[in-house]
């Protein structure tokens, strides 16, 4: 019965090492993707490096219209509703944010884009989106996005919108006297 109960004791140190270790996984993981300047959301959202021998596309024109959504309580959206770029040529356009608390707020901007078949064409160089952002209480801040629409963008596709949701991270719920 004593084998039995050591057998025990081992499978239970065994199985909470590797509960720890799969736990500890996660930060370590985005540690490395760090350093390394890896960060998968952001790859998939198709961003890349700007190539300086990219060809600029001067025969056809694409309209990118801009949206934001805030999540939150405070006021977000792009300083312009839309522009006209050629493929392959390096733009900026600026995104504003207004945190309308008396408390300082994290954030988080998610982008989407329609027509989805555009997303792998359009590159962000720089980006508000690739990290949190922390707000000060009533801080206004205008945020760029750098970009360019890879000239492999198919003919058909005319018009672009690109959309972000701008979300409070990590909660900051103020208690009320109800709560």
């Amino acid at each position: 019965m004593t084998e039995n109960k050591k057998l025990l004791g081992k499978l239970i140190v065994i199985a909470a090492v590797m509960f720890g270790f799969a736990y500890a996984l996660n930060p370590f993981y985005r540690q490395i993707c760090e350093a390394l300047g890896i960060n998968v959301l952001t790859q998939k959202d198709g961003t890349a490096a700007y190539d300086q021998n990219t060809q600029v596309d001067k025969t056809r024109n694409v309209t990118i219209e801009f949206d934001g959504n805030a999540q939150g309580p405070w006021r977000f959206r792009p300083t312009q509703a839309s522009m006209s770029v050629h493929p392959g040529e390096l733009n900026t356009v600026l995104y504003e944010v207004v945190n309308t608390q008396p408390r300082e707020m994290n954030a988080q901007a998610i982008p989407s884009y329609a027509p989805q078949n555009a997303t792998p064409f359009f590159m962000k160089v720089e980006c508000f989106c690739f990290k949190q952002q922390t707000l000060k209480p009533n801080e206004a801040r205008q945020m760029p996005v750098v970009f360019y629409i890879d000239p492999k963008l198919p003919r058909e596709v005319k018009t672009i919108t690109l959309s972000y949701t701008f979300f409070e991270v990590g909660g900051g719920l103020v208690k009320t006297a109800a709560n």
